[in-house]
């Protein structure tokens, strides 16, 4: 095989997907509930880390099998290689896409917080999955709210260029042209944001029978 056909094929090209026994359908049957990646995206601050586990709180407690992949967490461990230039973001989000789809097969509801601030990245994680299979939430929050609750002063620091490429001061923010949900989280209480979630995935039958 020369080198051109290599690339083509990709640096895994000699590998074989083996179908699982047991599938997805399987899964989401005994589990009770329907599997999915719900997506949170935002700027650093707007409430996604926070709102995603406030919403796996509520998912254990409605006996669903869910999993939160926080992007500092991620970025301890998977990506620890990777640092914050475009082209390291993109290849952040790829990999998490790859893990989320994963969850997905494994019946599980997957709760992704990540700044993912590029729209293309977020299109590129969606299309792995099958229409439906992927809600994106977009936790819209004021720069200047996002400021006041920055506990580890990652905004000051970038203003004053300690940080460099941090998106909102010095790298931009892409807001989601369609997104399946907006959360104004810097207008409602998290109880209430929610409230919101819980209401979106009842209404997608992603986890029946999920009323208080």
């Amino acid at each position: 095989m020369d080198d051109s056909t290599t690339q083509k094929l990709g640096k895994s090209s000699n590998t074989v997907w083996h179908q699982a026994i047991i599938n997805r359908r399987d899964k989401e049957q005994r589990n009770g509930h329907k599997a999915s990646i719900i997506w949170f995206t935002g700027l650093s601050g707007s409430g996604k880390s926070t709102l995603a586990h406030a919403l796996e709180a509520r998912l254990f407690e409605l006996g669903c099998n869910s999993y939160v992949c926080d992007g500092d967490n991620i970025r301890h461990g998977l990506c620890g290689d990777l640092g914050f230039s475009p082209e390291d973001r993109e290849e952040n989000i790829r990999r998490i896409g790859e893990v989320a789809k994963l969850f997905i097969e494994a019946g599980v509801i997957a709760l992704t917080a990540f700044i993912s601030p590029y729209r293309s990245d977020r299109q590129r994680a969606r299309a792995l999955v099958t229409e439906g299979d992927f809600l994106e939430v977009y936790c819209r929050c004021s720069l200047g709210v996002c400021e006041e609750r920055d506990v580890k002063g990652l905004y000051k620091r970038a203003r004053a260029g300690e940080i460099k490429e941090f998106t909102g001061v010095s790298a931009p923010y892409e807001e989601p042209d369609a997104p399946e949900i907006i959360i104004d989280t810097d207008k409602h209480p998290v109880e209430d944001c929610v409230e919101q979630l819980l209401a979106l995935l009842r209404h997608r039958g992603i986890a029946p029978g999920m009323a208080r």
